[in-house]
């Protein structure tokens, strides 16, 4: 059992973890996913709000959270266990949307700073005397703590009346779970007609995994039938193996009904009111709450932390299997390109018939625009195929639905990537043809010589002929040797061919690296895995 004297290396190895822990994202919807971040903001809540906070503070009041679910009459309880009205009770559900602290006057600088609950702005309404200074309520107290104060209270004690744990607003709920992650004592209230529906049996079951501090309260028990509810409960209890829970029972009143506006009888309440002031102001039953509430969140860390880890490690394993796809679906289709080059598969279609044409019927220009536009055609198939392969595996796939769907209009958009950078492919291979020809010159040539060189736009176009034409086209190569020797010609076509697999590459990993952008963006990375169990290691050795 952790003793709550100054710790500070387990304080530093907590602060730590909990960094690690906030470190994790979940980002990809697998089917773990909805719990490993329940426990990912549970056990944020429990470092922040309770942990970290009870062992640089142990001196500080104990805080019981009244929780429960709607109807239960936590707030009534709570205005009983004061002696006044502090928290609003009422017929209308849900009726807790604020969650109030009351605590002694003298303990509620603990309660006003952020010491626990940083992430919950104070409020406070106006008060009567001079005892503090007024505050003005915000017009929207959501995301808020309202901390009022009662003489009537023992020191050292403070209690949190939380929204319904099944409230019908989801903020509302997922509030109430965070704040009994930062009690000391957890107050778990149920009726006499709901002791055993799922919701306070979840609860229940909660505070037995962490070993935490918990009393129930069996409230608006009818009197005929005291003993047969209590006796359920109890073996309900037993069951459970909560059957040393501290057990208090509340009849039903007509303080408990009519909207429970009223405030319960002292009888009423007394024995739990004596419970928790013994709590408060017993130091060895002090210590025993706080330290079972404290060892139990620790040790429960053991199960937790490697439970997230192996969320996080199937995050990254989903990211691996999205990234391979998207990369083996590029890479097959990059193959398949150079081997269609290869057999002269740009050299179809129009661009066969301006092949045969040339040069009488075709200049070396049309015949130029039709390989263009043959190599662009290629290259939009070839990625309409990559992107057809990677569909069939995301629809197997549940880690895919985090990615965005290719929107509407993006062929066309592929399109027009694709025909730029087979222009600039076009380009250059005509920058390379006119300084090719611009080599052939003798420095003595003129007139007639001059005459004679090759033209810059014929070479462009058989030299683009040559590469994709395969068998077909050799007489494009033959032609190419005929007009610049051949040893300029072979230079130029080796020149040619780097050139045009460099704009495919192009064309194939840009639209790779487009399709793995989303995914790269969500940061999915095998780190935060080694980290938590890292953090995880060192905690244990300061236990």
């Amino acid at each position: 059992m952790v003793t709550l004297d100054e710790r500070p290396q387990l304080i530093d190895a907590l602060s730590a973890l909990r960094d690690r822990v906030a470190a994790v994202r979940l980002p990809l919807p697998l089917p773990d996913v909805p719990r490993a971040r329940q426990t990912r903001a549970e056990l944020l809540a429990q470092l922040d709000d309770y942990l970290v906070p009870r062992l640089k503070d142990p001196d500080a009041p104990l805080l019981a959270v009244v929780g429960g679910s709607t109807g239960a009459g936590k707030s009534t309880l709570v205005n009983s266990l004061v002696g006044r009205r502090v928290s609003e009770a009422g017929v209308l559900r849900p009726t807790t949307r604020t969650p109030v602290l009351v605590c002694h006057p003298e303990d509620h600088h603990w309660f006003a700073g952020l010491r626990v609950l940083p992430q919950l702005t104070r409020v406070w309404l106006p008060q009567t005397d001079d005892e503090h200074p007024a505050a003005e309520v915000p017009d929207s107290e959501d995301n808020a703590l309202r901390v009022e104060t009662a003489a009537t209270l023992p020191r050292g004690l403070a209690l949190l009346d939380a929204p319904d744990i099944d409230s019908l607003v989801v903020e509302n709920r997922l509030l109430a779970a965070e704040l009994m992650c930062a009690a000391d004592i957890w107050v778990m209230v149920t009726t006499a007609s709901r002791y055993a529906d799922a919701v306070p049996w979840h609860l229940l079951r909660t505070a037995k995994e962490y070993d935490a501090t918990l009393v129930t309260v069996l409230d608006r028990v009818p009197h005929q039938v005291v003993g047969e509810v209590s006796r359920q409960y109890g073996a309900l209890l037993d069951k459970a193996g909560l059957g040393d829970v501290p057990r208090f029972t509340v009849p039903e009143l007509p303080e408990s009904t009519g909207g429970g506006s009223g405030l319960l009888p002292e009888s009423a309440v007394a024995a739990l009111r004596g419970w928790l002031a013994h709590r408060a102001e017993d130091p060895a039953a002090r210590q025993q709450a706080v330290s079972r509430t404290a060892s139990g969140v620790i040790d429960s860390l053991d199960a937790r932390l490697p439970e997230l880890a192996g969320a996080v490690a199937a995050q990254y394993a989903a990211s691996v299997r999205l990234t391979g796809a998207v990369e083996a679906a590029y890479r097959g289709q990059g193959a398949r390109v150079r081997k269609e080059l290869g057999k002269g598969a740009v050299l179809a279609g129009d661009a066969r018939a301006r092949w045969r044409a040339y040069p009488r019927d075709s200049s070396a220009e049309e015949l130029l625009d039709a390989l263009t536009e043959s190599l662009a055609a290629l290259l939009h198939c070839a990625v309409s195929a990559a992107e057809e392969g990677i569909r069939e595996v995301h629809r197997r796939e549940p880690a895919a639905a985090a990615l965005r769907t290719v929107p509407a209009g993006a062929d066309r958009e592929v399109a027009e990537r694709i025909g730029l950078e087979v222009r600039r492919w076009r380009r250059v291979l005509e920058e390379l043809a006119e300084e090719e020809v611009r080599g052939v010159e003798k420095p003595a040539g003129r007139g007639a010589a001059r005459a004679a060189l090759p033209d810059a736009e014929t070479v462009a176009g058989l030299l683009a002929a040559s590469h994709h034409g395969g068998r077909r086209a050799r007489p494009a190569g033959e032609r190419l040797a005929e007009l610049l020797g051949a040893q300029a010609a072979l230079r130029l076509r080796d020149k040619g061919g780097d050139l045009v697999l460099t704009h495919v590459d192009r064309v194939l990993h840009a639209e790779r690296d487009r399709r793995l952008a989303p995914l790269d963006a969500l940061g999915v990375t095998p780190e935060p895995q080694a980290e938590l169990i890292a953090a995880l290691s060192v905690l244990q050795k300061e236990k």
